[in-house]
């Protein structure tokens, strides 16, 4: 498995498409980065599956309730 690769995401909160490169040298993260247009942090948690030599991605707003 390459450790980097390289994803168009958009933002959820006000849909600006990024490119975000992942490094999965470290496994699984939860780490934040900020949009580019609207400036509001954007959540992304990191899946690695070695196993299924590929990376799951989840992005949220980081502000929804979970009940």
């Amino acid at each position: 498995m390459r450790n980097y690769t390289e994803k168009m995401v958009s933002c959820p909160h006000c849909g600006h498409t990024i490119s975000i490169t992942l490094d999965a040298s470290n496994g699984n993260q939860n780490f934040y980065d900020d949009c580019p247009a609207c400036c509001n942090a954007i959540h992304l948690t990191m899946t690695v599956n070695e196993q299924m030599d590929q990376i799951d991605l989840l992005i949220d707003a980081d502000d929804e309730q979970i009940f």
